[in-house]
């Protein structure tokens, strides 16, 4: 419902912070393809920590761990990065 009356307002700007929280599989999956369609018309800023959604909508990913930066790149550079995967999978590489 938020994000309808945020819409309403015929924003140049989206924020969106965790807008995923607390739902389901499919609704998540719902909302995401809601924002797909979005793309293009109007810009995002998102945080999340749905990685399929982060995955399905940016264009460009900054990692954060403990409020620092990480990293920055496309959603590729992102999944090939050995110091996101052990930050957030656990990997030891």
């Amino acid at each position: 419902m938020e994000i309808a009356i945020a819409l309403a307002g015929a924003p140049h700007v989206l924020l969106l912070d965790e807008p995923m929280a607390g739902m389901g599989i499919e609704d998540s999956a719902r909302l995401t393809q809601m924002l797909q369609r979005l793309k293009g018309s109007i810009s995002m800023l998102l945080v999340e920590h749905d990685m399929d959604a982060v995955f399905a909508l940016a264009d460009r990913i900054t990692v954060l761990v403990y409020g620092q930066r990480i990293v920055t790149g496309t959603p590729a550079e992102i999944r090939a990065n050995a110091e996101v995967r052990r930050a957030y999978l656990g990997e030891n590489q």
